[in-house]
């Protein structure tokens, strides 16, 4: 976001008086409102990029931790699973085959 005014060129802008122009000391009033509000908003911008950044961040090293967990609980699945299943595996041949050789 290109800044079009600073507060300093907001308070030394002069203005051309002509002939039923404007009451220069309600214009610099009035200016000073502007001022104060231009640094507060510059203030709030700053105070949330800041934020902003901070957050990004933050999100970013979440998101790692996430991918190592994943891949590394991935990997504990994945043997959790075969030595269930293995387990079951052996558990369904002693019960088919046990019973045959009980049988004979």
């Amino acid at each position: 976001m290109n800044k079009e005014l600073t507060q300093k060129e907001i308070l030394e802008k002069d203005f051309k008086t002509k002939m039923r122009g404007y009451d220069p000391t309600e214009v610099d009033e009035f200016l000073d409102v502007v001022i104060k509000d231009y640094d507060a908003f510059q203030k709030e911008i700053e105070q949330l990029k800041t934020e902003n950044d901070r957050l990004l961040d933050k999100v970013d090293e979440q998101s790692k931790q996430m991918t190592t967990q994943s891949s590394n609980s991935g990997q504990t699945k994945s043997n959790v699973s075969n030595f269930d299943i293995l387990k079951r595996l052996s558990n369904l041949e002693r019960h088919v085959f046990g019973s045959k050789l009980e049988d004979e």
